[in-house]
């Protein structure tokens, strides 16, 4: 990940790996952000080296040029001599098509579910509400006119509203788009005030896809 992404994007760890395509090689992807991606595939690959990172999500194909970043070997070869395991760290350059909007989507997506369960299981519910629902689906590939933003911070007790034209996200709260709905920030916030560490870094993941110009 490039240094001036690196405060602004984080990864998605996913609990399945999705299959997909780092170049010829087959690859695995492990975690995912707006940003980039780490994938374990077949082969080596080196820093700099362009390389392209295909899969399919919904039936759909998704499809970035992609940087290495770093790269290592986790499994060296066997008898045959071609088997080399690899693990690499991917920035993405430039999406394929409209391959942006469904990495929005996908991430949204899984964050959504994510915090859908941690709520559910905190207060022994099953289920997924409509506010859940609004948290998965924040930012989800809309544009607007507006290239402003809006940072929420929680300080003793209480959000502060601050118009910025900064998308990094705080550690005291999140960043959005100028363009999202309140009642839907007003959810995130809800959301924001209950969670543990790792729920907070969720929803500032969801609050990244609001951020993310194409």
């Amino acid at each position: 990940m490039h240094p001036s992404d690196r405060r602004e994007f984080q990864r998605l760890k996913l609990s399945k790996p999705i299959l997909g395509t780092l170049g010829s090689a087959n690859a695995l992807v492990l975690d995912i952000g707006m940003a980039g991606a780490f994938v374990e595939h077949y082969g080596t690959a080196e820093p700099g080296e362009k390389l392209d990172l295909t899969f399919r999500w919904q039936g759909e194909e998704v499809a970035f040029h992609c940087e290495v970043v770093r790269s290592s070997v986790v499994k060296q070869p066997g008898g045959d001599g071609k088997s080399v395991l690899s693990q690499t760290g991917l920035h993405f350059e430039t999406p394929v098509g409209d391959s942006n909007d469904k990495l929005q989507n996908l991430i949204a997506d899984f964050v959504g579910r994510i915090l859908a369960a941690q709520k559910a299981n905190a207060a022994g519910e099953t289920g997924r509400s409509a506010g859940e629902t609004i948290l998965a689906t924040i930012g989800q590939a809309r544009r607007s006119r507006s290239r402003g933003y809006v940072s929420y911070r929680l300080k003793d007790g209480r959000w502060w509203r601050i118009p910025t034209t900064s998308a990094v996200q705080p550690l005291d709260g999140f960043t959005v788009g100028d363009h999202e709905d309140e009642l839907e920030v007003e959810t995130l916030c809800n959301a924001y005030e209950t969670a543990d560490d790792e729920g907070k870094r969720l929803i500032r993941m969801v609050a990244e896809l609001s951020t993310a110009r194409v």
